[in-house]
């Protein structure tokens, strides 16, 4: 005789078209403390009951590992205890009675995700990710099983969230919902009167009413970029095979390297190019940047990239690069102060153009990059938050300073002397030592 089991979740009427949908695809975009987390693991908790597959698996992905576990694990626990087989509190999974998986992820370690399939899929905050993530790993991994996924999140301006909200509210492939405040009666009136008091009205827009347009909290070039789209100046943007093209690099030792390409034409910095990975090898980006088939002129790193390591064999990063690119294209960018970068950056984007197709990741990435928020001072600080805009971010400040540092008067350069090859003990840093480095105009 079938065993009746009750799972302790009374779902919200606000939820109950999300539960009953039949669509593959959804987006549900809801007000803070509605209880959409809570109403997704349950409905990944009853999809993997009900459809039954063998060694069937689902994911919830929040934005980092961390904050998965801290959000999500104990509702995982708790609504899935009367049907656990077993659990895994080291790798966030718990396996149900009838042999199905639901297991938590973070999207900010996207080589975790890779090699898996899923049959459902949760996408938390999905406007906080790295745009590529869902493109190039959670997509395919649904393709043979034919998994379905729900995006969920709160609005943060025009980004990878506001892309898939606007799809699905005009496909009727799509299951689409908005969850305002004002609307859902979850929150009492006093509370959102006092919320509405306590918070500038972007932030309330933004955090209650789901609104899109709100300006971001704490971006740096939110309005500048703004500004460009306003003006067109993000477009498609040609390389032009008469102008030498420049890099400008960020190095992640655990983490992203970012790479952006451009150009000057007279004035403006036309900038063609973008590329972002992680755990890459300096071989890797050597031989990226060679595969571009574009005519250098400088590639200029941060000042790190001196730096030797005994993993590299005591070779700095400016060496190792040295076997694919030439050693006298390199440049190392003046170490400045960070908020003196960000300067440089903001007084250089009135006269940039982007290439809107092959820079969207970094156009996003500098779009909701940010300074970082003191929960108990309740005031932003001056440090931008570290997260997946970070490095994308810097490599733009490099470019900045160097696009600054070209500008300047040109000095009469130094002697160039031969350096000979074969067994020499003296180091690249020697010679950088020795030598009194110059920039060259960038024109």
């Amino acid at each position: 005789m079938a065993r009746v089991v009750t799972i302790p979740y009374r779902p919200r009427e606000q939820f109950s078209g999300y539960h009953g949908r039949t669509q593959r695809w959804a987006c549900l975009v809801a007000h803070r403390r509605a209880g959409k987390t809570v109403a997704c693991i349950n409905d990944v908790i009853a999809r993997a009951v009900k459809e039954g597959k063998n060694d069937g698996r689902y994911a919830y992905i929040a934005p980092f590992y961390s904050q998965a576990k801290s959000v999500a694990w104990d509702y995982l626990l708790r609504y899935s205890e009367p049907i656990q087989r077993a659990k895994n509190a080291s790798e966030l999974w718990v396996e149900l009675l009838g042999g199905q998986r639901v297991r938590l992820f973070g999207a900010d370690n996207a080589d975790a995700l890779r090699g898996n399939y899923w049959d459902g899929v949760v996408c938390d905050e999905y406007g906080d990710w790295r745009p590529s993530v869902y493109g190039s790993v959670i997509r395919p991994a649904l393709a043979d099983r034919n998994g379905w996924c729900t995006f969920i999140g709160t609005p943060k301006g025009h980004n990878g969230f506001y892309d898939v909200y606007k799809q699905a509210a005009n496909d009727p492939a799509w299951f689409s919902q908005v969850l305002r405040a004002s609307e859902t009666g979850l929150l009492s009136q006093e509370e959102l009167v006092d919320s509405a008091r306590s918070m500038s009205r972007d932030q309330y827009e933004q955090e209650f009413e789901c609104s899109f347009e709100a300006a971001i909290q704490g971006a740096y070039y939110g309005r500048e970029l703004a500004q460009a789209e306003r003006e067109g100046r993000i477009c498609s943007v040609a390389y032009d095979p008469e102008l030498p093209v420049y890099t400008a690099w960020d190095l992640g030792y655990r983490d992203d390297t970012a790479i952006w390409w451009y150009q000057v034409v007279r004035d403006e910095v036309h900038v063609i190019d973008f590329h972002a990975s992680s755990g890459q090898t300096v071989a890797f980006y050597g031989d990226l940047i060679r595969s571009k088939r574009y005519e250098y002129a400088l590639h200029w790193l941060p000042h790190d990239a001196r730096a030797k390591t005994l993993a590299s064999g005591g070779k700095s990063i400016v060496e190792q690069l040295a076997e694919f690119l030439s050693i006298g294209s390199m440049r190392i960018v003046p170490n400045l102060d960070v908020q003196d970068g960000i300067q440089a950056a903001r007084m250089m984007l009135p006269k940039t153009y982007f290439d809107a197709e092959r820079c969207d990741d970094g156009l996003e990435a500098l779009k909701q990059y940010q300074r970082e928020y003191d929960e108990d001072k309740k005031a932003f600080r001056e440090r931008p938050r570290h997260d997946w805009t970070s490095h994308p971010a810097d490599a733009f400040r490099m470019l900045a300073v160097a696009w600054r540092e070209a500008e300047k008067p040109e000095d009469k350069p130094a002697p160039v002397r031969s350096l000979v090859v074969g067994q020499n003990t003296v180091t690249l840093d020697d010679l950088w030592n020795e030598h009194v480095r110059t920039s060259r105009r960038v024109a």
